[in-house]
């Protein structure tokens, strides 16, 4: 409906008709009718001509070489000897305005530039620099935006130099090395020898705790015994080996029961002495 209502009020509405070309139309200002060229600004970078999607920008240049300076060197500079756009093949999208480093090219609301033959459509420098007389001035600027970044860093205060120091702020410097030998220093007396490191083995690298060692202890808890013996809580006396006591039967069972693992003898004629827990014989 809202539609509708649209094309009634049009059609009852009166039409109202230009009279074109003596009623100029009011077009806004950033209509893109043709490129001008200011050629002032122009450095023959050659940015516009590559950046063109149809390849519609001509340029021709050649390098001067300056007169230097006194106590200077010759300088070198491109002059511009031809440029042209033809509009045959642009597609006004205005990419070579925006690249132009330089503020060289600009958008002009003229469109007044029409011809029969597809070959005149190819306008040469003069008549681009001719259009900028109908280049419209930048739209005046927001009251409560950000102020353009020229005018704000032509407008920021200059850095303050840095204050120079003073004699007592100043940092002393090192002493020249002197050409001297150092002076010979006393030898030093070899130390007892420490202990090598544990070696870091899987389990301290998984866990980040060192490994511990096993003691005779354990080691003699978690040896095999043959059935009905008991391993001892107390180590080794000093003069007896290791496997257990003097009188003790190869098969490592209680020297008091013979070696067979059952009750002790009683009176027998060779049981003259007996072994105490702790190892030790005991005489009768």
């Amino acid at each position: 409906m809202k539609g509708l209502s649209v094309t009634l009020r049009h059609m009852l509405s009166r039409s109202v008709t230009q009279q074109y070309p003596e009623v100029r139309p009011d077009l806004p200002a950033r209509s893109r009718g043709v490129i001008a060229l200011v050629e002032e600004n122009c450095t023959v970078c050659m940015l516009c001509a590559r950046e063109c999607p149809d390849w519609c920008i001509y340029i021709d240049s050649h390098k001067e070489t300056l007169p230097a300076p006194e106590g200077g060197r010759p300088r070198a500079r491109n002059v511009l000897d031809r440029f042209a756009i033809d509009f045959s093949l642009c597609m006004y999208c205005g990419i070579c305005i925006e690249v132009c480093p330089f503020d060289a090219l600009f958008w002009s609301p003229e469109f007044e530039y029409a011809d029969g033959d597809i070959r005149n459509l190819v306008h040469e420098r003069d008549r681009l620099a001719a259009w900028v007389q109908t280049v419209p001035p930048p739209p005046a600027h927001e009251p409560n935006a950000d102020p353009p970044k020229e005018l704000a860093a032509a407008s920021r205060p200059a850095r303050p130099a840095a204050p120079a120091r003073s004699a007592a702020t100043a940092r002393p410097r090192p002493p020249a090395e002197s050409s001297a030998e150092p002076p010979a220093q006393p030898p030093v007396e070899p130390g007892p020898a420490a202990e090598p490191p544990a070696a870091s083995g899987p389990a301290q690298e998984e866990t980040g705790r060192p490994r511990r060692r096993a003691s005779a202890r354990h080691a003699s808890v978690r040896a095999i015994r043959p059935p009905g013996a008991l391993p001892k809580k107390d180590g080794p006396s000093e003069g007896q080996p290791p496997g257990g006591s003097s009188t003790g039967s190869p098969s490592g069972g209680d020297p008091s029961t013979g070696g067979s693992g059952g009750p002790p003898a009683k009176g027998g004629p060779g049981d003259a002495s007996t072994t105490d827990p702790g190892g030790g014989e005991e005489e009768s």
